[in-house]
């Protein structure tokens, strides 16, 4: 038999632990909230670039990154902003991650340290050799490549079929992580073959494309199968932004489609007709 008071008690327990369920999904939803919010400035659209690495980009805003950003920047009616960063290792951790920026533009699409936008381009890797060569190569499989002095940069996809191929004493290295606003390694190994310091060199696509044009020397571009036993060449890009950004993923790739041909014609542009940057 209950005493006298006990209904009391337990309305005023049942309020309690009531209170308490409150409190703790009150809580819960602000976590997931500060997971999940997305703050970005409504004025700028703010964007970490290399400072020194055309193709692609500079802070003269000469190359194509730098014009589909800005592109992107009008339609969406916010200032283009830059925060400069050499894009090498630690650039992503160093800028997005830290909330220098909300964009990094020319990201391949298996990177893991963020979250990709739809690719607005894919590329492969390529083969530059002199015209003058009297070279016919369209393979790193070549049994041609053996009597000749090769170029490429260490720790890329090609290096890794160049070892599987016993080719590595026949390759010149060039350094993968440099401060590219004084080095610019793909860009050395394609110099090299026009001075005729090596004889080819394995080169990502829009570079090999934009350095070769510089060269006096008039030099063939041969693009790569997208795959050789089993190791992917050729790669989509897509832009970079912070994971659990769902709505500016989603707004980004809208941009994408809707200014898909304003895009391309910009990548037409720098790509000339070598067929490296498709669209």
């Amino acid at each position: 038999m209950l005493r006298r008071g006990s209904g009391f008690t337990i309305t005023t327990m049942a309020l309690f632990f009531v209170l308490i369920a409150l409190i703790l999904l009150i809580g819960l939803k602000a976590s997931a909230a500060a997971t999940t919010h997305e703050v970005r400035n409504s004025e700028f659209l703010t964007v970490c670039g290399d400072p020194n690495h055309l193709p692609y980009s500079n802070k003269q805003l000469q190359g194509f990154e730098n014009q589909i950003a800005q592109l992107i920047a009008k339609d969406l009616n916010r200032t283009l902003r830059y925060r400069w960063w050499p894009q090498s290792l630690g650039f992503v951790r160093n800028t997005l991650q830290v909330r220098l920026c909300d964009l990094v533009m020319g990201i391949t699409s298996v990177n893991e340290l963020l979250q990709n936008t739809n690719p607005y381009y894919r590329s492969v890797y390529t083969l530059v050799y002199r015209q003058d060569a009297g070279l016919a190569i369209h393979s790193l499989k070549d049994p041609a490549l053996r009597q000749l002095r090769l170029g490429v940069v260490a720790g890329t996809p090609p290096a890794t079929l160049l070892a599987k191929y016993n080719l590595m004493s026949q390759v010149r290295p060039y350094l993968r992580t440099v401060d590219t606003r004084h080095f610019s390694p793909a860009s050395q190994a394609v110099e090299d073959v026009a001075k005729g310091e090596i004889d080819v060199a394995v080169v990502w696509g829009p570079i090999a494309g934009y350095v070769s044009r510089q060269q006096k020397t008039a030099l063939s571009i041969v693009p790569l199968p997208p795959k050789e036993d089993s190791i992917p060449l050729a790669f989509n890009v897509s832009m970079g932004i912070r994971r659990r950004e769902a709505l500016w993923k989603h707004q980004l790739n809208e941009e994408q489609e809707k200014l898909a041909p304003q895009i391309e014609e910009i990548l037409v542009k720098y790509d000339k007709s070598d067929s490296l940057i498709r669209h």
